[in-house]
């Protein structure tokens, strides 16, 4: 009798929409957000599918490059709470906890200006420029395309400095890249905050890699050149790269795959689990001796280093520059390859349902 209450029991949670992450609950979670907003919110934050603001994006701060939608800051208790619901939907543990620390670093980042400033160390004609980049942690920005309640395409984009998700459900399916994560400072140097270091693991497991290399394998990971501004696919160039440069997994031992793998999770695992077991089942299909490892720059902490992971199927981006010889400004982005925006999950769902 017992086991059999047991059995019932964890039917029932795996079938329950408040613990699966299927496109229906996403559905369920957004309209309950929206249902949350006034007349006048729900207006700001509806886009139509088709407009252009759902594929596009930027990491920049709002004071150099405004958003559509709702700012975040501004939303009532409860819509905060409802917001904060959709995201714990869409992303595990560690990646809802990065989302909120990377927010709480432009608090910080303001600060520690504020504090350079009354020191003397920044000039007033440099503090006034920084004060308009309005970094700050009510600066991101909702915005919804489509109806979730409704419509079987529609989507979900929540942007500010140093963020980007983008959401695109088709039907039942649905993709969240491109997926930006960026930390400045990459730790935290002053402060109550000293410490701080929201995307840590993806700087550690970078160096715990390259340095794991032989002479001869570091030969084949380092590509020649300056460390790059930012990362390569930026919003501003091409966002895909068909190029596989830098060392093959093949050419791996067991022991460096596995940090390799490391280095990967720390990335989709920021998904809700789901949603990451089913990209490291493409992985795994392929294998880890399809993807490349490439390295520019030091093999130091705090000097000017990037690396990318790529395969067919997937692309990760890390890049960390700074100012003078500190590094200390991290850019990353997980990217599906064909998949940005949703590109082919809506191609398949128009495909299966033509009108």
């Amino acid at each position: 009798m017992k086991n059999s209450l047991i059995l019932s029991l964890l039917v029932l949670l795996a079938s329950s929409p408040v613990f699966s992450q299927s496109a229906k609950t996403l559905s369920k979670v957004t309209d309950e957000f929206v249902s949350t907003l006034s007349a006048e919110e729900k207006t700001q934050v509806q886009l139509v599918f088709e407009d252009s603001a759902r594929t596009e994006w930027t990491n920049l701060p709002i004071g150099l490059a405004s958003r559509s939608g709702l700012r975040f800051g501004d939303l009532s208790e409860e819509s905060k709470i409802k917001f904060h619901r959709i995201l714990s939907t869409l992303l595990s543990s560690q990646g809802y906890l990065k989302t909120f620390a990377i927010m709480q670093v432009d608090d910080i980042l303001h600060e520690i200006f504020e504090i350079q400033f009354q020191q003397g160390k920044v000039n007033a004609g440099s503090m006034e420029f920084i004060r308009k980049l309005n970094w700050d942690y009510g600066n991101y920005f909702v915005a919804i395309a489509g109806n979730p309640a409704t419509d079987a395409i529609w989507g979900l984009k929540f942007e500010g400095h140093h963020i980007s998700f983008n959401l695109t459900v088709a039907g039942d399916e649905f993709t969240m890249t491109p997926l930006f994560f960026g930390s400045d400072p990459a730790v935290v140097e002053v402060t109550q905050y000293a410490g701080l270091r929201p995307l840590s693991k993806e700087e550690d497991y970078g160096f715990w890699l390259i340095n794991t290399l032989n002479e001869e394998q570091k030969a084949k990971a380092t590509l020649s050149g300056k460390v790059p501004g930012d990362i390569i696919t930026s919003p501003d160039r091409p966002q895909w790269l068909t190029e596989f440069q830098g060392i093959k997994g093949s050419d791996l031992t067991p022991d460096q795959k596995k940090i390799l793998h490391y280095l990967i999770e720390e990335y989709v695992g920021n998904l809700e689990h789901e949603k990451a077991e089913k990209y490291l089942a493409i992985i795994h299909e392929r294998g880890m001796d399809e993807v490349y490892f490439a390295w520019i720059g030091s093999y130091e902490p705090m000097k000017a280093h990037y690396y990318i992971i790529h395969s067919p199927d997937f692309m990760i981006e890390y890049d960390n520059v700074g100012f003078l010889d500190n590094a200390n400004h991290i850019h990353t982005i997980w990217r599906e390859n064909g998949n940005d925006f949703g590109e082919d999950i809506l191609k398949k769902h128009r495909g299966d349902h033509k009108h």
